[in-house]
């Protein structure tokens, strides 16, 4: 995926063309496909109460799907969507596990991304935990200063734990 496996992975792989607020997984779906984005920033919400909560997004040169929907084959409880125009690569669950079951390389390839996968959630949740929601949206702020822009507010406030306005606050301390 990307240019670094390009024509050397054991499965098909489809580009495809994503439009904002397209949902590529809703509530209650099956995951049947994992998605590279090449371009664009994609969300995955979970409901709470009588509102959504942004549990991660997800930004160019990243796999996202709903992915413990897709491990297991059974319902997802996040919906992926897209909160810009995205382009992506796009494997099946079926072709993935095809490729699995015939080659070495698509075995790596897997065991690499699902390190990286775990490695992405363990941080989250330690950031969760030890640093403020300040620190939170300066380091996002610093790793995708582009993508900030793009993203309205208050998925920025869900993501961070906290209201639109204290997000006003941190964000007029910090121009300040």
């Amino acid at each position: 995926m990307g240019a670094d496996f390009d024509g050397v992975l054991p499965y098909p792989v489809t580009n495809m063309v994503i439009k904002k607020g397209q949902v590529l997984t809703d509530f209650g779906e099956v995951e049947s496909k994992t998605y590279f984005l090449n371009a664009g920033v994609v969300e995955i919400a979970i409901p709470s109460y009588q509102t959504f909560k942004t549990l991660d997004f997800f930004f160019t040169g990243e796999f996202v799907c709903a992915y413990s929907s897709f491990l297991t084959q059974q319902p997802s409880d996040v919906r992926v969507v897209a909160l810009t125009d995205c382009e992506a690569e796009v494997v099946s669950y079926a072709d993935l596990q095809s490729a699995y079951s015939q080659s070495l390389l698509a075995n790596y390839v897997g065991r690499i991304i699902n390190e990286q996968a775990y490695l992405r959630k363990a941080q989250r949740e330690k950031d969760l935990l030890t640093k403020t929601a300040e620190e939170r949206y300066t380091e996002l702020l610093r790793i995708h200063p582009d993508y900030i822009v793009q993203i309205p507010v208050n998925k920025i406030a869900r993501y961070l734990g906290i209201h639109p306005e204290s997000l006003s606050r941190i964000r007029k301390k910090l121009s300040s």
